[in-house]
C-alpha cells in the first residue's frame, strides 16, 4: 500500500512512517518542519520505500499530486502542543481547519481513505468519565485562547464527517490521548519529556497548577501499531475512536516517578498557571478514555506501563544531552 502522512516529520508522524515501512508499505511524508524536524526522519531518507516533501499542507495542487499516489492519507499535521496554542491562537485555528480542508477536498476528488488525527482536548470541560466518543462535548469560552484548539480539532471532526455522509468519503476520526515517547519535544509545552530533561540537567522539575491534575500517557509505538490496525479495518469507518490508555496518574505523581527513574536530585517546583500560560489559562483536571470502542472494533488496546514510556524517554534524552548533569539509574 501507498500511504501519505502529513505531518510525517513529527513525532508521531516520524513513528508512523517507521511502522509502515515496516509493514512493507511505500510512505511519503508532507511536512512544512514548523514543529516537526527532519532529524527525525533522517534514518528513513535511504530507504527506496520512503520519500518526503518539506512543504505546507496549505499547498493545495502539491496536497493533491501527493494525495493521488495515494491509496490512504494518515492526517496528522496541526498545531501541537499547549504553549504554542496559547501564543499563537491565529497559527493554530488556520492550520488545524484550513489544512484539514485541503486535504479533505485533494482526498474527496478521488475517494481517497483519510485517517484524522484529533485529540482529546476536543473533550473540553466534560466531566463525564471515562470519556465517550459519543459523549458531550463542553467548549470553555472564546475569549481563553486555549479552548480555541479543542474547537478547531472538533470542527476537523465535523467537516470529516460531512464528507463521509454528504459525499460518502471513507474517513475515521482518531481522537489520541497524551501520547508520549522517544523523540517528543518539551518545547511546547508536552510535560514527560520537559520533566526528564530538567531532571538530567539537575534542574527543578517546573509543575504546572497544583500538580494533581491527573491525565493518562501512550506510548507511541501503541499509538502507531494501533493507527495501523484502525486503518485495516472497513468497521472503522465513519468512526469517532478514542486511542489511549486508561491509566491514571496525576502530574505530581509523574514529576515523582521521573526522578525515582534518573536518580536525579531535583526538587519539584510548582508554577502557577498565570506564570506558565499567562492570565486566564484553564486546564481539564480528569483525562481519561473510554477504549471499549477501539477494543471491539480491532481487538487491541494500548498496554505499555507508564515506568516503561518514562524509561524509554530517559533512554532518548539521555544520549542526546551535550553535558549529562546527573547519573541516570536505568
Amino acid at each position: 500500500m501507498d500511504v501519505l502522512i502529513t505531518g510525517g516529520a513529527g513525532f508521531i508522524g516520524s513513528h508512523l512512517a517507521e511502522r509502515c515501512l515496516a509493514e512493507g508499505w511505500r510512505v511519503a511524508v508532507l511536512d512544512d518542519l514548523s514543529t516537526g524536524a527532519m532529524a527525525n526522519i533522517n534514518h528513513l531518507k535511504g530507504r527506496p520505500a520512503f520519500s518526503y516533501r518539506v512543504d505546507s499542507v496549505f499547498h493545495e495542487p502539491l496536497v493533491a499530486e501527493m494525495v493521488d499516489s495515494a491509496d490512504m492519507v494518515f492526517h496528522l499535521a496541526a498545531a501541537v502542543g499547549v504553549k504554542l496554542i496559547v501564543h499563537s491562537p491565529v497559527r493554530t485555528i488556520e492550520t488545524n481547519v484550513d489544512g484539514t480542508g485541503v486535504v479533505l477536498r485533494c482526498a474527496a476528488k478521488k475517494g481517497k481513505p483519510v485517517m484524522i488525527a484529533s485529540t482529546s482536548e476536543v473533550y473540553g470541560k466534560s466531566t463525564q468519565l471515562p470519556f465517550r466518543e459519543d459523549g458531550d462535548l463542553v467548549s470553555g469560552p472564546t475569549d481563553i485562547s486555549r479552548w480555541s484548539y479543542a474547537c478547531s480539532k472538533a470542527l476537523d471532526e465535523f467537516l470529516a464527517l460531512a464528507y463521509w455522509r454528504e459525499k460518502a468519503l471513507p474517513v475515521v476520526v482518531v481522537r489520541l490521548f497524551n501520547t508520549a515517547g522517544p523523540r517528543q519535544t518539551g518545547r511546547y509545552g508536552m510535560v514527560l519529556p520537559r520533566f526528564v530533561r530538567q531532571a538530567l540537567e539537575g534542574k527543578p522539575l517546573t509543575v504546572y497548577g497544583t500538580g494533581e491534575q491527573r491525565r493518562c500517557f501512550t506510548y507511541v509505538g501503541d499509538v502507531t501499531e494501533t493507527l495501523l490496525r484502525v486503518a485495516q479495518t472497513p468497521e472503522a469507518v465513519g468512526e469517532v475512536i478514542n486511542i489511549g490508555n486508561d491509566e491514571e496518574v496525576s502530574i505530581n505523581e509523574l514529576a515523582v516517578l521521573v526522578k525515582q527513574v534518573t536518580g536525579s536530585p531535583s526538587r519539584v517546583e510548582h508554577v502557577s498557571y498565570d506564570e506558565a500560560y499567562g492570565p486566564g489559562f484553564e486546564d481539564m483536571e480528569r483525562r481519561v478514555p473510554s477504549v471499549a470502542k477501539l477494543e471491539r472494533l480491532v481487538g487491541y488496546r494500548p498496554t505499555t506501563p507508564l515506568e516503561t514510556i518514562v524509561r524509554r524517554v530517559v533512554d532518548y534524552e539521555w544520549v542526546r544531552m551535550p553535558q549529562r548533569a546527573v547519573a541516570v539509574a536505568v
